[in-house]
């Protein structure tokens, strides 16, 4: 019973069920560079790299920001803090997490094992970013967008304009979001000292920059759409049953990405778990769904 009361403590520490954000845009890359069905080999390794990407990235953040954590009224009773988890224990699930990263690797294929250490030393700075700049929800886009672009390369073992546009969607909508959730610590970010859009920009302007960045994910999910084949010329009667499917899936995005956007005001925050859980885990969940179908129709 004590190591099942661990193992709940420790997906406690890194919310393991918040990787359903991250994890349908791993299979997108995968689909995408398999232009249709990837292999159960390549699927079960990306999943497997995920789960140990993901928990390493959280354990690292929660680790090195324990004493950010210990001073901010949101976040002074998170496992280390509040002394529920030792650091070394936490060190060992970031070993343990990164051994199984490294070993999905080996079994994809050469280049996910040498771009292994820059997706650890993109994930292992995000943390350190918010000591000096304001930019660190943009870092930490791009750090999630090591999902898509690696089941990309696992798939492919190649680098295309395509993984690199995945790239860029992700990151800005990572970021879009990430500012929202960095309204909710401002005013002990400023008295702490640390860097955040929110802290730097009030929250009247760092929802006008959240509305941009997502302004930009719907121009690169429609510019994916015409650049990779999916959607065929600007007529839509023109368009295969490939590009509805994509479009479908675009409008979703974009709607969603409109609705969270709308419950959301300098008055009015209260619904801000809404709009950053449960939307943006529609969001990643139809854009997959719809691009995949897209690709294997």
């Amino acid at each position: 019973m004590a190591g099942v009361s661990k193992v709940r403590t420790f997906a406690e520490l890194v919310r393991f069920e918040h990787t359903i954000f991250n994890l349908p845009f791993a299979y997108l890359g995968a689909f995408v560079a398999a232009r249709g069905w990837p292999t159960l080999w390549q699927v079960l390794w990306i999943t497997v790299a995920m789960a140990g990407a993901r928990t390493a990235a959280m354990a690292m953040n929660r680790l090195f920001d324990a004493e950010i954590d210990a001073k901010t009224p949101r976040t002074k009773s998170r496992h280390i803090p509040a002394g529920l988890v030792k650091k070394g224990e936490v060190v060992g699930l970031i070993l343990v997490s990164l051994a199984l990263l490294l070993l999905s690797a080996f079994n994809l294929n050469d280049l996910c094992v040498k771009l292994f250490p820059f997706a650890v030393l993109t994930v292992g700075i995000y943390s350190f970013t918010k000591r000096f700049t304001w930019l660190c929800h943009v870092w930490l886009g791009l750090s999630v967008a090591w999902a898509p672009f690696g089941a990309y390369i696992a798939v492919s073992g190649r680098v295309t304009w395509e993984s690199l546009v995945l790239v860029s969607i992700i990151t800005l909508w990572n970021a879009g979001f990430d500012v929202f959730y960095a309204t909710q610590d401002m005013e002990a970010d400023v008295v702490n000292g640390v860097h955040s859009i929110p802290a730097r920009f009030g929250l009247a302007r760092s929802l006008v920059i959240a509305r941009v960045l997502h302004l930009g994910v719907v121009g690169l999910t429609l510019l994916f759409g015409f650049m990779s084949g999916l959607v065929v010329g600007m007529n839509p009667l023109g368009w295969s049953l490939s590009g509805w499917l994509y479009m479908a899936g675009w409008a979703i995005v974009a709607g969603l990405l409109h609705y969270e956007h709308s419950i959301l005001s300098p008055q009015d925050m209260s619904r801000l778990n809404a709009a950053f859980f449960n939307v943006n885990g529609y969001i990643s969940v139809a854009y997959f769904l719809f691009t995949a179908a897209a690709l294997v129709v």
